[in-house]
């Protein structure tokens, strides 16, 4: 993918972010994929459209429960100089103030959660019932938190740590904003016999006004789960990077760059699951969202 004749900004671990006004950013989503906080050194391709048409369609079905940065996903209202190639894989985004936090809703026990209360019966510092197992869904949705790191792995925050970094409202309004979007998401992925385990959501600040920034309950940002595949105590098969990760974890790599190269069959399995749910979710066919349009 080339870049766009525009003023480069940002690299980050997925995205590339441009400047096109004061006001405006182009932000475009690579193939790249991340795991453990490391950025691999192979690509998954048509990654970045996945995650690009999903952030959209969960930004346009969501922004009645909390504004959103998103100007416009079409290729047709993007700036000229962007190029034909980024088509599906762009969106003119509202320039904001980002919120140093990673914003997590839980709905299920696992990942990092699960390891944290496997030894001490609690998550980023707070007690959870006794007896829980992993992938159990939990009596409600929980909210937490991480640092959001330049580079190296983001740290759990308790509630008064990340209250006490980004101030008592502003966090209120973001665990708010948080449950309320993953709890609809949740509810209309179940229609497609998909569970949504967790999901991390970003924010900034335009004045006073709080935005979801970045993207929205993505496999790269959300654990997806197939609702008939879902067993307590097991880790269920996903549509997310779960699959990247469980490599991994049989290599037994230290989780410290470089990581090694991935075979050709996971990088074809982990396209099939991200493809396929993009086409759950949306309703959509891949093919028909980034088809490049024809400007008149």
């Amino acid at each position: 993918m080339s870049r766009p004749a525009l003023h480069h900004l940002y690299t980050g671990k997925v995205r590339d972010m441009y400047e096109v006004s004061l006001d405006r950013l182009l932000m475009v989503a690579s193939d790249r994929v991340s795991v453990f906080d490391v950025v691999l050194p192979d690509e998954i391709p048509d990654k970045g459209r996945v995650l690009t048409g999903i952030s959209d369609h969960w930004f346009t079905r969501t922004a009645h429960l909390w504004p959103n940065h998103v100007i416009s996903s079409d290729p047709t209202d993007l700036p000229e100089t962007a190029g034909p190639d980024i088509a599906g894989r762009a969106m003119l985004v509202r320039r904001t103030r980002p919120v140093r936090l990673e914003c997590i809703a839980r709905g299920y026990l696992f990942g990092s959660a699960w390891s944290e209360y496997e030894e001490r019966g609690t998550v980023c510092g707070a007690p959870l019932p006794p007896g829980l197992r992993m992938a159990e869904r939990l009596p409600e949705p929980i909210f937490t938190t991480t640092t959001k790191a330049e580079a190296g792995h983001d740290e759990p925050l308790t509630d008064a740590e990340a209250a006490a970094l980004v101030g008592d409202d502003l966090f209120e309004q973001v665990r708010a904003a948080t449950l309320a979007i993953y709890g609809f998401v949740a509810e209309e992925a179940a229609t497609q016999g998909v569970i949504l385990a967790d999901t991390k959501l970003e924010f900034g600040t335009v004045d006073d006004e709080v935005l979801v920034i970045d993207e929205m309950c993505t496999p790269d940002s959300s654990r997806y789960w197939p609702a008939e595949h879902h067993r307590v105590g097991i880790s269920p098969p996903s549509f997310d990077k779960q699959y990247v990760r469980d490599h991994y974890l049989a290599l037994g790599w230290d989780q410290r760059p470089p990581a090694p190269a991935l075979p050709r069959e996971v990088i074809e399995g982990t396209r099939a699951r991200y493809v396929e749910a993009f086409e759950l979710l949306t309703g959509r066919s891949f093919d028909e969202w980034y088809a490049p349009p024809t400007r008149g």
